[in-house]
């Protein structure tokens, strides 16, 4: 017994990974979608170096921060529901906002902390890092000569495909930033793609070309470009699902691990478990998440959800950063911060009205509560456009709308019909052979045990777009078409003067 517990031990310690993260991005959802993973990679045995501005306010075994210093601007300070101009911002002026938070993700290399880990005699088995707007914290592979895993937030960026040779035919794949579905009129056809050049585009001016030079000036000039270095990422955990997001051509380096901050629903505070029990209809819950303040709401539009919400039988929950709310109905409770997914799980929680970010709509899925979606930001509006596509919920344009249409969409999704739609999507969500946290994990592990897992890669990546897209084999067989069209043209005239040569020079003198 003895022997077999020391084997045990023994196992157990060779297999512990020392794993570096790096997750320099000010987003606190962001890094929401990836502290349940670090949390358990560290509960299952392994170490993990967290470097990124949101440390754990109680010590963790085998969990260490190093907190960054917070940014000097960041989304939070930026997103107010006043000024957001809705799907024009999304498609056309995100991805400028997104360069102004890439220079603040560089200048983070200039803090100390980030110095000193350049100079660490640390010795790592594996990189986390996430991929986002700008690649400067990634020459740390490059240093520490070890695999690297990418993690992505929400469905991939526009120029992430190419470094895993995943195909993003704007014909059928939904641009980041679009507003589209699966299926697109021409006109959407011919939006989707203009977008997808036009971010990637935008990326390569401003986040790239900046990005190298800041990294070669913290790193030295022997680094090689990032782009080369992102071409040997071993793996990308994508916190999307197919049964959400739509089914698109995969390669086997990205793994869908949607839902991977699901955890088991916790008992609800008194105050608010009294109101839901209380209520003999049921409960619309309504969050604008951590990015969009929801006191910033025009007074116009939130006197319009008060006035529709008023009209329900249903009681409503109402997360309010602010201690009081003029005129707010009788059957709304406010109150600054609530436990989202416990209280979505509740089953007298009946709708959710929210703004469209990937973690709450996982949430809502995963509990089975139909949603109206108001998207106001970034990939909101294709969340939203998928959740409705798959039977989730119903969309609401926030800058058009009305107490009337508050009220109906509120009831289109609070009948019963639409709830088992609900429930349904997320039967489908639901329905894996491995739950999504020990889907990151084993594969997390998977790359660590092969050294980087290279064999996951396709031949495309890295691969010239010429080749990529067989342009040189289309030219080729161009010349060689042309080459025999030229030939037996001259053969057959050269037959036709043989056999008819007489015919041939009477029409010459004619």
């Amino acid at each position: 017994m003895r022997l077999l517990l020391l084997c045990f031990v023994i196992v157990k310690f060779v297999n512990c990974l020392k794993i570096l993260t790096l997750l320099p991005y000010a987003g606190k959802s962001h890094f929401a979608s990836y502290e349940p993973l670090l949390k358990e990679l560290a509960n299952r045995g392994h170490e993990v170096h967290v470097y990124s501005e949101f440390p754990q306010k109680k010590p963790l075994p085998r969990y260490k921060d190093f907190e960054l210093d917070k940014a000097h601007q960041n989304a939070t300070e930026i997103l107010n529901m006043n000024d957001l101009p809705g799907k024009f911002i999304t498609k056309y002026l995100t991805p400028i906002l997104l360069t102004e938070f890439a220079e603040e993700i560089c200048q983070k290399l200039n803090q100390n902390i980030v110095k000193d880990l350049l100079k660490t005699k640390e010795k790592y088995d594996l990189i986390l890092i996430e991929y986002f707007n700008t690649d400067c914290f990634l020459g740390f592979a490059h240093v520490f000569k070890i695999p690297y895993i990418a993690l992505s937030s929400c469905y991939p960026m526009p120029w992430h495909a190419g470094r895993f040779a995943r195909i993003d035919n704007p014909a059928y794949v939904p641009g980041h930033f679009g507003n589209f579905a699966k299926h697109m009129s021409f006109s959407e056809r011919l939006e989707n793609t203009i977008v997808l050049g036009y971010c990637k585009l935008l990326y390569y001016l401003f986040c790239d070309i900046p990005g190298n030079r800041k990294a070669k000036a913290f790193f030295g000039d022997d680094l090689p470009p990032l782009e080369k270095i992102a071409e040997n990422t071993s793996l990308m955990l994508v916190n999307n699902y197919f049964a959400l997001n739509g089914a698109f051509p995969q390669v086997p380096s990205m793994i869908e691990v949607g839902g991977m901050n699901i955890g088991k629903p916790k008992r609800l505070p008194k105050n608010i478990e009294k109101w839901i029990n209380e209520s003999s209809e049921g409960v619309v819950y309504f969050s604008m998440g951590s990015m969009l303040i929801g006191h910033s709401f025009p007074i116009k539009k939130r006197e319009m959800f008060q006035r529709a919400f008023s009209r329900l039988k249903h009681r409503v929950l109402w997360k309010w950063e602010n201690d009081t709310m003029p005129g707010k109905p009788d059957n709304v409770m406010t109150q600054k911060w609530m436990p989202q997914f416990d209280i979505l799980c509740h089953p007298n929680v009946k709708a959710f009205v929210a703004h469209g970010g990937l973690l709450g709509m996982t949430e809502a899925v995963h509990c089975g509560v139909p949603v109206v979606v108001m998207p106001q930001f970034g990939d909101q509006f294709t969340n939203a456009r998928a959740l409705e596509a798959s039977g989730g919920g119903v969309i609401l344009d926030f800058s058009t709308i009305t107490e009337d249409n508050v009220y109906e969409a509120l009831q289109k999704v609070l009948n019963p019909k639409f709830k088992k739609q609900a429930e349904e999507l997320s039967a489908r969500f639901k329905d894996r052979p491995m739950s999504p946290m020990d889907t990151a994990i084993y594969w997390i592990e998977y790359v660590a045990r092969h050294k980087g897992a290279p064999h996951l890669k396709t031949a495309a990546v890295g691969m010239p777009f010429y080749q990529y897209l067989l342009l040189d084999v289309i030219a080729f067989l161009l010349v060689v078409f042309l080459s025999i069209c030229l030939v037996s043209y001259y053969t057959l005239k050269m037959l036709l003067k043989c056999v008819y040569p007489a015919k041939v020079k009477k029409t010459k003198t004619n």
